[in-house]
């Protein structure tokens, strides 16, 4: 299997977990998003430390790293911030679908952190799927949920920029279980301070769901680390959109969430985008 077909059935693998992490966290239930944050990155960390171990990669970055891993930690929590709290207060598969505006960001910075050169083609594709994320978030005075999505939009950009960084630490060597690792500690961190002043007590079923999530989440950290180790995001960021697929199956079953047309349409376009950079892409290769 070459390098690109890993990197695609990782990419696989990561959006169904991540579909899962999602699903979890909605039913973890009306807890802060903060505290939500904490129990999953909690998990990420405490799985990746003991493969760190077992396999005696050591907790030292490689040399030169360091700030691509402050880069990776601090964009990687804003977007887990962001999509919980959209996944909290808008249907599971906008919230999912607004996240998803990542692999685009992810090009967009990757023009500066991998000096990878984005075709007038390239950029025309993305200013369309931002016109799609547009359906999907609403922008109007008249929208309840606007800042939610608002936030969500927020918390894309912020994974684009974590995987992003993610190829560059891989290029430069980086063990994938280091990255989980900085990342999954650094996030704890951050939010420890509200969970030691501000802590909402939780039920034993709201704990069972948070730890679920935790290790759904550290099964996607660890496969989408891996898929953009292997391959650039413009050749198997398409495949990232099969989570929409499993966050809609999970919303329809699990909470009865019918999305409306007009999100549909801006599904529809972010979809169709996301192909279209996929076909061009290839034809550019060949």
């Amino acid at each position: 299997m070459n390098q690109k077909y890993k990197g695609i059935l990782c990419i696989l693998t990561s959006a169904f977990c991540f579909a899962t992490m999602n699903m979890f966290v909605r039913l973890a239930g009306d807890l802060p998003s903060i505290e939500k944050s904490f129990f999953r990155n909690f998990v990420a960390m405490i799985i990746s430390f003991l493969l760190i171990v077992k396999n005696n990669d050591g907790f030292k970055w490689n040399k030169g790293n360091l700030s691509l891993m402050m880069v990776r930690a601090i964009a990687g929590t804003v977007g887990i911030l962001g999509n919980f709290y959209a996944i909290d207060h808008l249907m599971l598969s906008d919230a999912t679908m607004l996240n998803k505006l990542s692999p685009f960001f992810a090009i967009i910075f990757s023009i500066f952190l991998m000096n990878e050169k984005v075709s007038l083609s390239q950029s025309l594709i993305v200013i369309c799927a931002f016109i799609g994320a547009l359906f999907v978030v609403k922008p109007t005075f008249d929208n309840v949920n606007l800042l939610a999505a608002a936030i969500g939009f927020l918390g894309g950009l912020g994974a684009g920029l974590a995987y992003t960084c993610v190829r560059k630490l891989g290029t430069k060597g980086e063990k994938s279980s280091r990255i989980v690792f900085f990342f999954s500690t650094f996030s704890c961190l951050v939010t420890f301070p509200y969970i030691l002043f501000a802590y909402e007590p939780m039920t034993i079923l709201q704990l069972i769901c948070l730890l679920c999530a935790g290790l759904a989440a550290a099964g996607g950290q660890f496969a989408v680390t891996a898929a953009y180790t292997y391959a650039p995001a413009k050749e198997i960021s398409v495949y990232d959109y099969s989570q929409v697929i499993f966050a809609a199956l999970y919303g329809l079953i699990m909470f009865g969430q019918i999305p409306d047309s007009i999100s549909i349409i801006g599904y529809l376009i972010i979809i169709l985008m996301a192909i279209v950079m996929f076909i061009y892409n290839k034809r550019k290769e060949n």
